[in-house]
C-alpha cells in the first residue's frame, strides 16, 4: 500500500549583510604667512684722535695759583738751607781765623761769586706738551635679510563609523503536507474499483 500523505519541509533561508567600520578623516586647513625683517650694511668710521696736553707747558710759563704757592714754598724751603748751610760755613771759617787773615773780604767774594753763578738764565716752556694719539677705528656689520614663516594649521578631525550587521529572511521555514492518495467512499463498496475482502481465509 502506497503512502497515503507526502511530507515536505522547507528550511529558512537567511540573507546577511555587513558593512566593515570605517576611520575617517577630515583634513584641517593650512595657512602660512610669510614676513621679512630687512637687514642693512652699517659702516662706521672713526679718524685717528690727536690728544695735546699742554697743562705743565702752561704752568712752567704762568703757573696757575696753587702751582705758584708750591713752588714758592719749595724755594723757601731750598732757601732755608742754603742760608742754613752758609751760616754754619760761615761759623766754621770765623772759628778758625787767624790774626791777619782778612775773614770779612773772603766772605763777600764767595758770596758774590754765588750770585754771580745764579743769572736767572732759562728755557721755556720747561716741560713740552703731552702727546697722546688714539688710532683709526673702522666697523663695518652686515646683516641678512630674515624670512619669517608663521604656520597657522586648522585641528584636522576624526570620524569613526561603527560596523553593521543586517539580516533578511528571504524564506521563512514551511511544512508542506500533501495527500497523494486517492479519494476515500464512504461505504467502500462505492469505489468503482472496489473489490471485495475476502475475510474466510
Amino acid at each position: 500500500m502506497k503512502p497515503l500523505i507526502e511530507i515536505t519541509t522547507v528550511p529558512i533561508q537567511i540573507e546577511m549583510k555587513t558593512t566593515n567600520a570605517k576611520l575617517e578623516y577630515a583634513r584641517g586647513t593650512a595657512e602660512m604667512e610669510v614676513t621679512r625683517d630687512k637687514g642693512g650694511l652699517q659702516i662706521k668710521s672713526r679718524p685717528i684722535r690727536l690728544n695735546i696736553d699742554t697743562f705743565e707747558a702752561r704752568n712752567s710759563i704762568t703757573p696757575t695759583l696753587a702751582r705758584s704757592q708750591e713752588q714758592g714754598a719749595e724755594k723757601g724751603i731750598q732757601a732755608s738751607y742754603k742760608a742754613t748751610a752758609a751760616f754754619a760755613q760761615e761759623g766754621k771759617l770765623m772759628m778758625q781765623t787767624k790774626l791777619g787773615e782778612e775773614v770779612i773780604t773772603r766772605f763777600s767774594k764767595q758770596s758774590l761769586l754765588e750770585d754771580v753763578k745764579d743769572v736767572g738764565l732759562q728755557f721755556l716752556p720747561k716741560v713740552g706738551p703731552e702727546i697722546t694719539w688714539d688710532p683709526a677705528e673702522m666697523n663695518i656689520r652686515y646683516e641678512m635679510d630674515k624670512l619669517n614663516f608663521d604656520w597657522k594649521i586648522g585641528g584636522g578631525s576624526f570620524e569613526f563609523t561603527p560596523g553593521d550587521i543586517e539580516l533578511t529572511v528571504t524564506q521563512k521555514p514551511e511544512v508542506i503536507i500533501k495527500y497523494v492518495g486517492g479519494p476515500i467512499y464512504v461505504p467502500p463498496s462505492a469505489d468503482p474499483n472496489y473489490e471485495p475482502v475476502d475475510v474466510r481465509a
